[in-house]
């Protein structure tokens, strides 16, 4: 069994063989490795083959630092040192790792010494085994390399539009300025009410009463109203086509008196536009001619006053002219300084009379003024000149946006593409005839390529989002036949947005799809479920659950019961922000009982070889380690430290002897082995003497669940006392015979002297008996011969006393010594059935004198004994010695009982 993380984004568990594995790797969507836990490459996608431009005989075995170094012109991105610090950490906790967007170049396999830029958003995730531990590594780095190209480009759009916007900005402020420097009057409106959002000091000198700015020409000059002004200033907001009057007649309170005063303008009503290209507004560029008019009006209604007169007028008007011109001039370096390219031309052929710095900056090393436009643009197709002939035509001005214009700037004979906002307004003379054509032009190229790769960008995003999409069905499609059970919630209520087939089965009877887990799956909740996906909503943070158990409600199928999952619940983002949660989940019900019966079992087995008194250990692994000892073989070895130790390391003399090959060979071919009295040199404490130890040994292979043999069941039995014995006994069998010989001729000279002593007793007893006889009268006689006063004397008659007792002990011995002769004479008396209490009673007659003589106490309660099988006078004698001895030797401060 493996646990497996998938796709970056979630786990999935499932059984499978290293091969099917492996094939499972190499067809998966993302870049994925499968790395060893020594960190080697064993499996690579094809995806990953292609991002990496590598081939997989070049990977396979070697690790990915090998395969893939640092790129030595970015140190800083520290490629290498991040990889192995997240591997490493997976090893260590066990624990899926998303590492941050890494930068990771890969060598150029066309360009040997170069790489190739790479971005990738790695994750690593360990691979356990059915034991548990972590057996491989998974890692998939999906290649991000398009996005981040893609936002890097777009940031450098955005700052280069910024640096156009903060461009603009300064030359709208500097165009501002020169507006408001005008000698004329200059005034800009905004919005369809006309509100007046620049006055110049020219235009406030008109009306020097009146507050302007911020307020519609409504509002601030009232009088406007039913004059034609505002009919031309809404013409030109709702359509954009410029209007330029001369002469136009106005009749304005000016100097806030109540009065209307008559003044004349020439005025040039300009629309402006949004960055859309929507008129938001107007431009007013207007002077006073009212003096002009008015004399020019004078001259004709007082033409036959004198001719001083009319001398004296016209001189005055030709001066008002070259004001006026004056007036023309100012306006024309005005539009000099105007951040818009404004040219002039003059006549059918469009000769170039006013040449703008900007045009001249853009046209560098070229001649344009007094030279027709054809002749001066001749790279320009007839096409692009015919919008000029059309408005010298018809008078009609023409608006372009954004239009293409493929120029050779710098005389090179290259092409460059610009774009312009381009509007071409007729000029009229005094005589309102059109005299030529001026154009506005702005140079939009900037925002045109920008706009492009925008564009551009935009539809990366979406293919790379198509992409995602179809990888996202492709997965579906994947993780429906997947056994292992797999559901996508979202949202923080947790709504089951898919469910394959094998989850599905989980719950037969519910129905899972769009609803919440809380409202479909209760039981989740009390099993902490619940809350677990609420953590890794919240923090992002994968959840690992092992065998846990959840208790189903009862349904109309049967009763409520508990059952284990395995499972991983994991966040999946959508524009950085979490989304939902995956779960790759396996019901883990029957794995978990059947391995607690094993367990139960074992235990149970356990427990028998613990308690049993024959030596039991099982040594686990090639190693043979010691994976348990029980008491009665730890008895064998008091002073060494046997359990979780290698045989050879705990017993380090068994290596060179025939019993450790005979272990491997039952561990290599699973053959069971009786070693019936083997002998081995071992030392029973930790570097103690060796000795010779004797065993009987049962080696029998521990398989297991697949069959193969993981260790060695060992049942020994120390039989050294048994075998010495038996050697003891085979080798001194002769020494025994000798023995025994010795010991009959021994016996047989015993009798020969206990005969010679009985005689020598008997014959000493009976011929010591007179004399001592003789003696005892003798003191007696002398007893009554002695005077009494005599008898009395200081020391005659302590020494008789003394005299009579030596006697008297004398024929004591001799009794004894006869009685000794006669018990060694009778003690192959046959056994008869006997009376005890019959025999101490005639003792007790025997010994009565003496009983009374130290007022003895006898407490006989033998009555309820059976008849005693032995010989008589044997027994007499036993309890006879026993009495008198008791009776004779009793302490002496007090009496004997």
């Amino acid at each position: 069994m493996y646990t497996i993380t998938l796709f970056g984004f979630t786990a999935v568990f499932c059984l499978l063989s290293p091969t099917s594995l492996f094939s499972l790797i190499q067809a998966l969507p993302d870049p994925t490795l499968l790395l060893s836990a020594e960190l080697h490459i064993e499996a690579a996608s094809d995806t990953y083959l292609t991002a990496t431009l590598t081939r997989r005989e070049l990977l396979l075995g070697r690790t990915m630092f090998e395969v893939f170094p640092d790129n030595p012109a970015t140190p800083e991105a520290n490629s290498v040192h991040n990889l192995r610090a997240s591997l490493l950490r997976v090893l260590e906790t066990g624990q899926a790792h998303q590492m941050a967007q890494q930068r990771y170049d890969v060598p150029d396999p066309n360009r040997p010494g170069q790489f190739v830029v790479r971005y990738w958003q790695p994750r690593n995730a360990p691979v356990f085994d059915e034991h548990g531990r972590i057996s491989h590594i998974l890692h998939v780095a999906t290649d991000v390399t398009e996005t981040v190209v893609s936002q890097q480009l777009l940031l450098a759009s955005q700052q280069a539009q910024e640096q156009l916007l903060a461009e603009a900005e300064a030359q709208r402020q500097r165009l501002h300025q020169i507006l408001m420097e005008l000698p004329t009057s200059v005034a800009t409106f905004h919005g369809p009410d006309m509100v007046y959002s620049l006055v110049s000091p020219g235009y406030q000198q008109l009306f020097p009463a009146r507050i302007l700015q911020g307020r519609s020409i409504r509002e601030a000059l009232p009088e406007l109203i039913d004059q034609p002004h505002l009919t031309y200033m809404n013409q030109v907001y709702q359509t954009g086509v410029p209007y330029y009057g001369t002469e136009v007649e106005a009749w304005v309170d000016f100097a806030g008196t109540g009065q209307l005063k008559r003044r004349y303008f020439n005025m040039f009503f300009q629309a402006l536009r949004d960055v859309t290209g929507t008129v938001d507004g107007l431009l007013n560029f207007s002077y006073d001619v009212t003096e002009q008019v008015e004399a020019r009006q004078l001259v004709q209604h007082l033409n036959q006053e004198l001719e001083a007169r009319v001398q004296e007028r016209t001189r005055e008007a030709e001066m008002a002219r070259a004001e006026a011109e004056e007036q023309r001039n100012r306006l024309l370096r005005l539009f000099g300084q105007a951040p818009a390219l404004i040219n002039l031309f003059t006549g059918p052929d469009h000769v170039w009379t006013l040449v703008h710095p900007g045009t001249r900056e853009l046209l560098q090393h070229r001649s344009l003024l007094g030279l027709p436009r054809r002749q001066a643009l001749p790279e320009l197709p007839e096409e692009q000149h015919e919008p000029l002939d059309r408005v010298y035509r018809t008078g009609e001005p023409v608006h372009m946006l954004e239009t293409l214009r493929r120029l050779d700037r710098y005389r090179d004979g290259q092409m460059h593409d610009e774009y312009f906002d381009i509007t071409f307004q007729p000029m009229f003379d005094a005589t309102g005839q059109i005299e030529g054509v001026m154009s506005f032009a702005v140079n939009v190229t900037e925002r045109v390529r920008a706009r492009q790769q925008n564009e551009a960008l935009q539809a990366q995003v979406l293919a790379a989002a198509q992409r995602r999409a179809q990888e996202r069905e492709a997965l579906f499609h994947i993780l429906a036949d997947t056994p292992a059970a797999v559901a996508l919630l979202r949202g923080p209520q947790h709504r089951f947005e898919y469910v394959n087939a094998a989850y599905q089965q989980l719950f037969p009877e519910r129905q899972l799809t769009g609803r919440p887990v809380a409202e479909v799956l209760p039981e989740t909740e009390s099993a902490g479920f619940l809350q677990a996906l609420d953590t890794v909503f919240r923090t992002g943070e994968t959840f690992f659950g092992t065998e846990l158990p959840m208790r189903l409600e009862p349904t109309q199928e049967g009763p409520g019961q508990e059952v284990y999952y395995t499972f991983t619940y994991q966040a999946y983002r959508e524009n950085d922000q979490i989304a939902g949660i995956s779960i790759f989940a396996f019901d883990v019900t029957e794995q978990v009982r059947t391995r607690r019966q094993r367990e139960a079992e074992r235990q149970q087995l356990h427990t028998l070889f613990m308690e049993a008194p024959a030596p039991i250990v099982i040594l686990d692994g090639p190693e043979l380690v010691y994976q348990l000892v029980n008491p009665a073989y730890q008895r064998i070895f008091p002073g060494r430290t046997l359990l979780g130790k290698p045989l050879l390391a705990a017993m380090p003399e068994i290596a060179r002897a025939p019993i450790y090959q005979q272990l491997r060979r039952v561990y290599e071919t699973g053959e069971t082995l009786v070693a019936q009295e083997l002998p081995l040199q071992l030392a029973r404490t930790e570097g103690g003497p060796l000795e010779e130890i004797y065993w009987t040994f049962t080696y029998q292979a521990r398989r297991n669940a697949q069959g193969e043999v993981d260790g060695v069941l060992v049942f020994a039995h120390e039989v050294t006392d048994q075998v010495q014995a038996r050697r003891v006994v085979e080798e001194g069998g002769q020494q025994a015979r000798a023995l025994a010989e010795e010991l009959r001729a021994a016996n047989e000279q015993l009798v020969r002297t206990n005969v010679d002593l009985d005689n020598f007793i008997y014959t000493a007893s009976h011929d010591l008996k007179a004399p001592i006889s003789n003696i005892e009268g003798l003191l007696y006689l002398l007893q009554e011969e002695l005077p009494a006063d005599g008898e009395q004397g200081q020391h005659v008659a302590p020494t008789l006393t003394r005299m009579l007792g030596s006697v008297e002990r004398f024929k004591r011995t001799i009794d004894h010594l006869t009685e000794v002769s006669k018990l060694q004479k009778e003690h192959d008396t046959p056994a008869t059935s006997i009376d005890l209490a019959a025999i101490i009673e005639n003792v007790r007659q025997d010994l009565l004198p003496l009983i009374q003589a130290t007022s003895a106490k006898l407490f006989i309660d033998v009555a309820a004994r059976p008849p005693i099988q032995f010989s008589e006078k044997n027994l007499r004698s036993v309890v006879y010695n026993l009495l008198s001895n008791a009776l004779k030797y009793h302490s002496p401060t007090g009496r004997p009982g």
